[in-house]
């Protein structure tokens, strides 16, 4: 149909959703990803200095320190 080629898109039928993903919708889906994954990581970092905070710190921070008087 010559006239289906050069009308607007509006006066077409509309058929099925294209399969892909919008480049924007990609990136928002990508960023909530990466701050998904950055939160669990930074809640079991958490919970481990929660379990034992003597680890985290360097021995030399609480060691018993040696005045000279």
């Amino acid at each position: 149909c010559f006239f289906c080629v050069f009308a607007p898109s509006s006066l077409t039928p509309s058929t099925a959703e294209p399969s892909f993903v919008d480049v924007d919708q990609g990136l928002t889906l990508a960023g909530v990803t990466f701050l998904c994954l950055l939160l669990i990581a930074m809640i079991i970092r958490c919970a481990k200095v929660i379990m034992d905070p003597y680890s985290a710190i360097p021995t030399s921070t609480w060691e018993e320190q040696h005045l000279d008087d």
